[in-house]
């Protein structure tokens, strides 16, 4: 069993990557048969040069005419040139079955990728993830496109040149055999070995990804707070653990190639003494030696590509383990299942008791009770690390409660199928993503099946319409590094976009304006308040005009909800939320209650 650890994406097992490579087969099993058939026809028609060889020695040594050896001379040209024909066309189809089979393995790896809850992304790092989608894959890749085909072409020409000695003479083939003893604990010794190896060397080169990804992506935090040093340091660690799980497997490799490639000349050595001896009695032709001679020197090349490509197939079996792995990852139940939440009773939303720490911290929520009614604008404020970050999570169903629950119409929200989630709650932060195609394409990620009116409405609702118009191809418009570069607030605005098409029921807003200027942030704030009417949002308030706007105000402090209620009358209470107000404004003192300065 290959251990989990806590946190991180989970690893197949042995078992689970032979279903998955048998199911891959299935898929396309004609292709597969068919590479079968020719690698076979492609090796049977090479064990005719040996056998034809040793023939000739043996008719010219019976005193044979130049006639029958010229015949068996053109015999074994048609014999290589068939050979040649048909490992061709056996590599073409079996490329081909590579190409499709891979192509299923990356949609399986992206459709698991899409259903895994934002939680367990978070927890396992994207550095993970994304070594997995791209070093991961491309490893598998290679081995179904190049390294798959030239494996089952070099076992079906060993098994066919080994069948082809014991043919010839069974002792002959058995002498064979009996000398690949030293290959055959030589490979016993790197296969227990190598695929922990490979597993470790893939870990460590995703701790890399994750520790260089964090870095960059918080790297004006890591200047603001001088962190700097830590961060080299850990990208060290991370740097001399990868160096010391590929100096293993470069290990391992050093040991296995050298021991195998003295082990190749047992064989022929073997042949030829005990075939000298027999053939000296009389007991075998001096053709049939020299043929037997020949197929276990010819053996020698296929049996050299197969050790070679195991040490591949370790390698690509680590990686395809780390991909298929995803499937043991825990996601939410698919619509229609047993498991599946039922649907919420209505659009309420219902905080109970909540509690939440996070794995590697201490508890950042501390018995949170909140009801949000349907339709109610409320705006969450409070310091720096009061915890309204992590109350948006858990009300967007991203993470669980430690203890407690938040329910919407009476359902759990984290327990909600993606489908129906995304439906019922929308998250939107600053964090935001343009990805490669069109405008169009980009927004109907949302609504796939939104026309250009609607997709044009969205953006009209987040003040986006204008510098859309203005690029060269409008909608059609490609957007990307290698394209047309949005800046930090029309990507900001294209994500928004995209939550009006989506249509939630309840939107949650963590700076989700915070790239854009406070006039265009309060424009679209209200342009997305005119569209969402009707509907819950919950802002999580930095700019506090937001909280002014809001049917009520959550203050949060220290974890917990302090205060509760409308703007003038927390203002008028002159607690928390009054002081908060008066420093946004740069008031030096709070007003009296009268509204005047003490």
């Amino acid at each position: 069993m290959t251990a989990q650890v806590p946190g991180r994406l989970p690893v197949a097992e042995p078992a689970d990557v032979r279903r998955a490579a048998v199911r891959l087969v299935r898929a396309d099993g004609r292709a597969f048969t068919a590479v079968l058939l020719l690698n076979a026809l492609a090796a049977g028609a090479g064990l005719a040069g040996p056998w034809l060889l040793g023939r000739i020695i043996d008719h010219v040594r019976a005193g044979g005419g130049v006639g029958a050896v010229d015949r068996m001379a053109l015999a074994i040209v048609v014999c290589a040139l068939a050979q040649l024909l048909l490992a061709r066309w056996a590599r073409y189809v079996g490329h081909r079955f590579g190409e499709r089979t891979l192509a299923r393995v990356r949609e399986k790896f992206v459709d698991r990728a899409l259903g895994l809850p934002a939680s367990v992304v978070e927890r396992a790092g994207t550095g993970d993830l994304t070594t997995r989608g791209t070093a991961d894959v491309a490893t598998v890749g290679t081995t179904l496109r190049d390294v798959g085909p030239e494996f089952l072409v070099c076992v079906v020409q060993a098994l066919f040149v080994l069948v082809a000695v014991f043919v010839l003479d069974p002792l002959l083939g058995a002498v064979g055999v009996l000398a690949l003893t030293p290959v055959w604990w030589a490979l016993r010794w790197y296969l227990r070995r190598a695929r922990d190896g490979y597993l470790a060397e893939g870990a460590a080169t995703s701790e890399v990804a994750e520790i260089l990804a964090a870095t960059a992506s918080g790297a004006r935090t890591v200047e603001a707070f001088r962190l700097s040093g830590q961060r080299v340091s850990a990208s060290r660690d991370a740097l001399d653990t990868s160096r010391r799980t590929r100096l293993y497997t470069l290990f391992l490799r050093s040991v296995f190639f050298p021991a195998v490639e003295v082990s190749y000349i047992l064989p022929v050595a073997g042949v030829l003494l005990v075939g000298g001896v027999l053939h000296a009695r009389g007991a075998v032709s001096l053709g049939a030696v020299v043929a037997a001679a020949l197929y276990l020197r010819q053996f020698t090349e296929p049996l050299d590509q197969i050790l070679m490509h195991v040490e591949q197939l370790q390698s690509s079996g680590a990686s395809f383990a780390r991909v298929e792995g995803l499937a043991r990852a825990p996601r939410s139940a698919p619509p229609g299942s047993s498991a599946a939440a039922p649907a919420p009773a209505d659009d309420r939303i219902d905080v109970t008791g909540v509690r939440y720490a996070y794995e590697r911290g201490g508890e950042v929520l501390r018995g949170v009770d909140l009801t949000v009614r349907p339709g109610e604008r409320l705006a969450v404020v409070g310091p720096s690390g009061a915890g309204k970050t992590t109350l948006s999570r858990l009300l967007a169903g991203v993470d669980a409660p430690t203890a407690g629950s938040v329910t919407v119409g009476g359902v759990p929200v984290a327990g909600l199928e993606p489908e129906r989630l995304r439906r019922q709650v929308v998250l939107v932060t600053q964090e935001h993503h343009v990805f490669l195609g069109t405008v169009r394409d980009n927004l109907r990620i949302a609504e796939p099946a939104a026309t250009d009116e609607q997709v044009w409405s969205a953006l009209a609702a987040v003040g986006a319409d204008a510098w859309v118009r203005e690029l060269p191809h409008a909608l059609d418009t490609e957007l990307g590094t290698s394209a047309h570069r949005t800046d930090g607030s029309q990507a900001q605005q294209l994500a928004l976009a995209r939550v009006v098409l989506a249509d939630p029921h309840t939107l949650i807003l963590d700076e989700a304006t915070a790239l854009l200027d406070p006039t265009t942030a309060r424009h679209t704030e209200r342009a997305l308040a005119a569209v969402l009417q009707d509907r819950t949002v919950i802002a999580i308030a930095h700019r506090l005009h937001t909280a002014h706007d809001a049917d009520r105000v959550a203050v949060m402090e220290d974890g917990r909800l302090t205060e509760l209620g409308t703007h003038d009358d927390l203002v008028a209470s002159n607690g928390a939320y009054a002081a908060l107000w008066h420093t946004w404004h740069g008031d030096e003192a709070a007003p009296s209650d009268d509204g005047r300065r003490p």
